[in-house]
């Protein structure tokens, strides 16, 4: 069984958490492959044949929420919500749950009403008999309307009858037909039988049918979920558990006095109901529908939970809300998004689907009660706001967590306000002191995966993207790089990543032995085709060689880093290692003897680069064009070599800022590299986007399968970075 307890899932970024997810076994290859290619995202096509008049799709988050125990049985939620905070706060009550053994929930029945209401009715009483006396013809012809569904397990299980008056005075008779709709929600299939018996049922009134519908007050569909928590477990910002229970309990007394309250109670149960269900595909306007009806039934209206304090001091929370959600049929089968939440969740019943929404309802609701019992629910909204607030100034990731903290202390969460500290922290920069060693990063206009079969490449520096500290230090070497994370002493035992890279660079230095505390500022994220592993490599050579006062030319540099790129790459072409070492405009070709020609340009082009959402790992692309290579050798040589030309030719453009040119032959690259299949449905997004937006050319750059995008701009520089950052992508300007 998978252990729904991930720590740090919001530490990651969003690849990172679709490769942690498939790594636990949450998410299949396939369904992770969807996430990662955008593939689960309802298409306009598809929501065609859904809905009438449909002119596009709407986006919402979907995330996930993990540490959740059900039944002892372990779960992570697919939620689609846009309200801040809600995600977070399911977690963290799911986590402080799990002491105690999570939630325990159970249904008793899952009965949906189908209601058939006749009205001119001269005799009532002769009429009411009537029914009751046809009760079982009724419900056999009611079963024969859908045998298939009794051979699934479900069918009509009961028929009663209700007299009412209307406000003249007239009878109505009400009769509910109750159904057992398995596990689809049934709304369809139930109007589908109210309609095929209500003309049965008039004739045995001797009445006219005036309604034949569902009912959307799943009463006798009940779900209970029960929650116990620790004293210990509601400590936390400097409350006392006890006193934090005490006041949860009387925050539910008050709403159970006061409907004011309730609603505001009720409406925080359903900010985790709705969410689920719209993940899952079932129609979270009948539940909500179903869910205040119910909270009214007394005549007043109350809370959906009660919580109390258990004799031995626990905080006990219960909740008992009707749902009826269906794990088939409904929009399942058409719209690819709510599949995939679905099996998310891994519930093969719509009972079992049903205990989890009610324990995802109760989390919340303790959730929000916790915060207003201790630091107040609008703390953890205002963080959020700020998170959305320092996104949309377009803060950039090596910024971003010093902005929020600094939106928050301010008190002015505004985008002025976000604008204003970034120039701060820019206009500062990270550091007051001189790094130890420098180095650029790169963007290739031509030539990616080409010139590891010795074509050519044409690539641009990024100038001073990295920049080293480093200090000797005594029994250790530590690494760390503050924009990616990562802090700590180098894992000798298992080397990877960067730790290899340093401890290869040691070891090429000849001082294997010696120690360093080692500070990496990078504005390069990590994993988006941008030089990043190389850049680091060059630039902690050259810190170590600064304070060891070791003598070391840049074409010894090179070699170093490039043996550093084969422990990150595998297979790679050298470009990376060559222009972050001479930060100059190159074509580079390596057909078995390094060449590389720098360019003289009398301008830095104006070029936009923006980052996917999607870890682009060029070991990975490598390895995959290698393999499509060897199928097909004739047709990727030919593919190789119209790359080759157009980096040949792309050189000549570029020097005489034949712009205009230059994009048209961006755009022809990027149809290559799509042809060896290295591009994805978000690049492709990403460079249609540029285009829109006034880019004369726009391809993918570096290894693909993820990364970024480059798109050249002239004049319209501003225009395609606001449209790549209101679409949610990172840009990175060529320039400090």
């Amino acid at each position: 069984m998978n252990d729904s307890r991930i720590a740090g899932l919001y530490k990651l970024n969003v690849a990172e958490r679709i490769d942690t997810l498939a790594r636990e076994g949450w998410l299949t290859s396939a369904d992770a492959d969807r996430l990662r290619d955008g593939r689960q995202v309802l298409s306009s096509v598809a929501a065609d044949k859904i809905i009438e008049n449909v002119v596009g799709v709407f986006g919402l988050p979907f995330a996930i929420a993990p540490n959740f125990r059900v039944n002892d049985r372990d779960y992570i939620v697919p939620l689609v919500v846009e309200e801040p905070s809600i995600v977070a706060a399911l977690s963290d009550a799911a986590r402080r749950a799990r002491g105690s053994g999570g939630f325990h929930a159970s249904c008793d029945e899952s009965l949906l009403a189908g209601q058939v209401y006749i009205s001119g009715i001269a005799h009532a009483d002769a009429a009411m008999e009537a029914l009751r006396a046809a009760k079982q013809e009724v419900l056999d012809a009611a079963n024969e309307v859908h045998p298939r569904l009794s051979a699934r397990g479900g069918g009509v299980r009961d028929l009663e009858v209700r007299l009412f008056s209307l406000p003249d005075g007239t009878p109505l008779i009400r009769v509910h037909l109750w159904v057992d709709t398995a596990d689809a929600m049934g709304a369809n299939l139930v109007n589908t039988i109210c309609e095929a018996v209500a003309p049965r049922i008039a004739t045995l009134c001797q009445g006219d049918v005036s309604l034949r519908i569902l009912s959307n007050l799943a009463d006798r569909s009940i779900v209970t979920a029960r929650v116990r928590y620790l004293p210990e477990d509601l400590t936390g910002s400097g409350f006392d558990g006890a006193a934090v229970r005490d006041a949860i309990v009387m925050a539910s007394n008050i709403a159970t006095v006061d409907p004011h309250r309730a609603a505001t109670h009720n409406k925080g149960i359903m900010n985790g109901v709705d969410a689920l269900a719209i993940a899952t595909g079932n129609d979270w306007r009948a539940i909500e529908a179903g869910a205040h009806s119910f909270a009214a039934a007394s005549g007043q209206y109350r809370p959906l939970t009660r919580w109390t304090a258990g004799t031995d001091g626990a905080l006990l929370g219960e909740i008992a809300i009707p749902l009826k959600v269906g794990t088939v049929g409904g929009t399942l089968d058409a719209n690819p998004a709510a599949a995939l939440g679905l099996a998310v969740t891994g519930a093969k019943k719509a009972t079992e689907l049903a205990s989890l929404m009610a324990s995802v309802g109760l989390a919340q609701n303790f959730a929000a009660l916790r915060a207003l019992a201790s630091s107040g629910i609008q703390q953890g909204h205002m963080k959020l706001h700020a998170r959305s607030v320092a996104a949309a100034a377009g803060t950039p990731d090596e910024h971003f967590d010093a902005v929020v903290a600094r939106l928050i202390d301010s008190g002015e969460i505004k985008d002025w306000k976000a604008e204003q500290i970034l120039d701060e922290i820019r206009a500062k920069g990270s550091r007051q002191d001189a790094p130890n060693g420098t180095a650029a990063g790169k963007v290739i206009l031509f030539g990616e995966h080409a010139a590891v079969y010795g074509r050519h490449a044409l690539a641009l520096p990024i100038p001073d993207a990295v920049r080293v500290y480093v200090e000797q230090a005594e029994r250790t070497t530590s690494v760390a790089i503050p924009d990616w994370g990562i802090s700590g002493d180098i894992d000798l035992e298992n080397l990877h990543g960067v730790d290899a890279a340093i401890n290869l660079i040691l070891r090429q230095l000849d001082i294997p032995e010696a120690c360093f505390s080692i500070t990496v500022d990078t504005r390069l994220p990590r994993a988006m085709g941008l030089g990043s592993s190389a850049a680091i490599a060059v630039a902690v050579t050259r810190a170590i060689c600064d304070v060891m006062q070791l003598p070391v030319t840049d074409e010894r540099i090179n070699a170093i880093v490039f043996e550093c790129e084969k422990l990150a790459h595998g297979t790679p072409s050298g470009v990376d290692n060559t222009i972050s070492t001479y930060a100059e405009p190159m074509l580079f070709c390596n057909d078995g003897a390094l060449q590389s020609e720098a360019l003289t340009l009398t301008e830095i082009p104006p070029l936009v680069i923006a980052c996917s959402n999607e870890l682009g790992l060029t070991s990975e692309q490598v390895a995959g064009v290698r393999s499509r290579y060897e199928q097909a050798p004739r047709r990727y040589e030919a593919l190789f070599d119209e790359i080759d030309k157009i980096s040949r030719s792309g050189a000549q453009l570029l020097q005489s800022r034949n712009y205009k040119a230059l994009g048209l032959a961006m755009n022809v690259c990027h149809g290559l590299l799509n042809a060896i299949e290295v591009s994805t449905p978000e690049l492709e997004r990403m460079v249609t986007l540029a285009r829109q937006a006034g880019a004369v050319g726009a391809k993918l750059t570096g290894g693909g399968g993820g990364g970024s995008i480059v798109a050249l701009c002239p004049g319209t520089v501003d225009d395609v970075r606001t449209a790549m950052q209101q679409a949610g992508y990172r840009t990175l300007d060529m320039q400090q």
